[in-house]
């Protein structure tokens, strides 16, 4: 028989090493059940189509869109010649914001289960509107029967897309949903915004009559000159810098609006008038009044008869702003009611030159 080595004939080496063998089974134990204790609690469920079936229904069977917010209400209805607002008397709707919410909504796909409890909605704004900060969209058939139905609320980064925390209309049980899309409340952003396009290479001249002082002009001899400048100054005055005529030659560039009410609406008997000239033929007159702390504004456009491109903008034009008057940002309505004394610098101060 084999003589034993040394450390396992020491009873007390022997015994440490049984210990050891044991202690390291037991952390393997320990292991393997943490590990299936973690299994057991994972969430049973893969992510899904949070509005499913509405992606088949997008092209021919929603006719209307509905959206409460905070501030309230409003339609988004499908008709013969497009897309409208009812309550801003069928004003047409922006075309790419009804896709992207139609084409977002289909989109939307689960991440993960929220809380299902109404007392906790008001953390995430998943509470109803308009008592609640949640934005409530549901669309519909042409029967009036709801296709889908959901209340948006907060957002939170998901790496490459919008996290939405969601639920849908009339569920408790919330959800964190996976959006391509950034869910609109307010009107403006579902009017079509394309009013009027006059690119800045284009203007000649800018006429300004205010309600009450000076009218004056600025002007530029050819489009490659960089600043308007005006066509005359009160005797001793001076601009306050050489592109001051800069920013009201430019108002009608990039017009933008908040709302639209029709034009008969408005007395534009006394209003501002800011006359926009082209080097190609075109003349837009866009008349500005104040009601209260708003600025409202409606476009006319006339053509110079030898230019047949100008005559087919001036009819484009006025038919889809003619019946309108525009609600004006607050930097726009300035834009327009420039007096001809905040161009010129201040008695007694130096003039300066533009960067």
């Amino acid at each position: 028989m084999a003589e034993s080595s040394p450390f396992l004939a020491d009873r007390r080496r022997r015994s440490i090493a049984i210990l050891a063998g044991a202690a390291f089974v037991s952390v393997l134990l320990a292991i393997f059940a943490l590990h299936e204790q973690a299994a057991e609690l994972a969430p049973k469920f893969a992510p899904e189509t949070f509005l499913p079936g509405l992606a088949g229904e997008i092209r021919d069977a929603v006719v209307r869109i509905h959206v409460a917010g905070k501030k309230g209400s409003f339609d988004v209805l499908r008709t013969q010649s497009g897309w409208v607002l009812p309550q801003r008397q069928n004003y047409p709707a922006a075309f790419d914001q009804v896709q992207k919410t139609l084409v977002g909504l289909a989109g939307l796909e689960t991440v993960e289960p929220k809380t299902s409890r109404p007392d906790w909605f008001h953390f995430v704004d998943l509470d109803a509107p308009p008592r609640g900060n949640g934005t409530e969209i549901s669309v519909y058939d042409g029967s009036g029967h709801a296709l889908a139905s959901v209340i948006l609320g907060k957002s939170e980064e998901l790496g490459d897309a919008v996290g939405l925390f969601a639920r849908r209309s009339g569920d408790n049980q919330s959800w964190l949903v996976r959006s391509v899309f950034e869910p609109k409340s307010d009107p403006g952003d579902w009017m079509d915004k394309t009013a009027i396009s006059i690119d800045r290479a284009r203007i000649q001249q800018v006429e300004v009559t205010p309600v009450t002082g000076p009218a004056y002009t600025v002007r530029r001899e050819k489009p490659s000159d960089p600043d308007f400048k005006p066509t005359s100054l009160p005797r001793g005055r001076e601009l306050s810098n050489d592109a001051a005529g800069d920013t009201v030659a430019a108002a009608l560039t990039g017009f933008t609006f908040d709302d639209v009410k029709p034009a008969k609406a408005f007395d534009f008997s006394k209003a501002w008038k800011h006359v926009t000239r082209t080097f190609d033929g075109l003349t837009v007159t866009a008349n500005v009044i104040q009601q209260g702390p708003d600025t409202w504004a409606s476009l006319a456009a006339s053509a110079d008869s030898v230019s047949p491109d100008a005559q087919q903008e001036m009819r484009e034009i006025n038919a889809h702003a003619g019946p309108w008057a525009y609600k004006l940002p607050a930097y726009k309505g300035q834009q327009f009611m420039t007096t001809q004394e905040s161009l010129l610098k201040p008695l007694g101060a130096p003039a300066k030159t533009a960067q």
